[in-house]
């Protein structure tokens, strides 16, 4: 099954904190963000303009959105999207909601990301 990606406006930051960070309320004010934590961190992604202290960052980052709903019962959705851009020799950072995934790649490769997902028939429309 072939989907429909849509490239966000943001650009995002990756932020790793300790696993015992506070979040930091301007988080939360964000239009858009994601958190995780585990044992050993604590993960935020964030648009770019924001600033938040962080132990380490990752910037440049564009998402590509899996426009969904998607049902639980759908299978190898994100490993589909991931071997197209791997066999290109593009890195992701995946990230997956209730209701969709979204992939996120490096800036300088996007370009490169868009022309594979489209050769492969995937469609990507802009936001």
């Amino acid at each position: 099954m072939k989907l429909t990606l849509k490239l966000l406006n943001e650009s995002f930051t990756i932020h790793s904190l300790s696993e015992h960070s506070d979040i930091p309320p301007q988080v939360f004010a964000a239009p858009i963000y994601f958190i995780a934590k585990t044992f050993d961190e604590v993960s935020i992604v964030l648009p770019q303009n924001i600033s938040i202290a962080s132990d380490k960052t990752e910037p440049n980052w564009q998402a590509l959105e899996v426009v969904g709903p998607l049902d639980f019962s759908l299978t190898g959705i994100l490993s589909s999207i991931a071997t197209v851009l791997a066999n290109e020799k593009i890195s992701i950072f995946a990230i997956s909601t209730f209701d969709t995934d979204y992939v996120l790649v490096k800036k300088e490769t996007l370009t490169a990301a868009i022309t594979a997902l489209t050769s492969n028939d995937y469609h990507v429309i802009h936001n």
